[in-house]
């Protein structure tokens, strides 16, 4: 009776591992009035001549948040927050070309080989809080600076016995693997 009991603790454990790893990610868009004071002082400075400016409320499977998107130059930012409106990190859309050689290409040899059918969707430059010093890292996002905390977050879609999957994958400066989630 012990043996099984003790398989059945080991089989739950293993599902709340697999449930860790994907996620439910839902946003809803909300006025700026709704949006945490906090939070957009800190990006207040650059959303000047910012295009496409947008607030949103989000929720996914581990925490809730906020998060401003919105267009400056030629780049597509998301800034987002916590709950209390702390910064998390700063993203933007980039190219694979946009990352260096040797970087992508250690990415792009664990994708091939973890997901041989995959289809990139999207890549962006993330910027995530550093030294405690939120202000310092968005200062350092908008300046596109190349520094050795940055990852690079690739959304993507695998075909899996005819099924399609989506992903989200993080990985460090040097294209070294960090996590994956599945995308619902």
């Amino acid at each position: 009776m012990i043996r099984y009991s003790l398989i059945f603790i080991g089989c739950l454990c293993s599902f709340q591992i697999a449930i860790a790893q994907n996620k439910y990610d839902q946003e809803s868009r909300i006025k700026k009035e709704s949006f945490p004071e906090n939070a957009f002082a800190l990006i207040k400075d650059y959303l000047e001549n910012a295009k496409r400016v947008r607030f949103y409320q989000k929720t996914d499977s581990v925490k809730k948040g906020f998060e401003a998107k919105f267009k400056k130059g030629r780049l597509h930012y998301s800034v987002e927050f916590n709950a209390g409106g702390e910064l998390e990190d700063v993203e933007f859309r980039i190219n694979e070309n946009d990352i260096p050689e040797d970087t992508w290409y250690t990415i792009k040899n664990y994708l091939d080989l973890k997901y041989p059918k995959l289809r990139v969707k999207k890549i962006q430059q993330q910027h995530p809080l550093v030294d405690n010093n939120p202000e310092k890292t968005v200062h350092d996002a908008f300046q596109n600076l190349m520094l050795p905390n940055i990852n690079y977050k690739i959304t993507f879609s695998d075909k899996t016995a005819g099924k399609s999957h989506s992903y989200d994958a993080l990985f460090n400066a040097e294209g070294h693997f960090l996590k994956v989630q599945e995308l619902f």
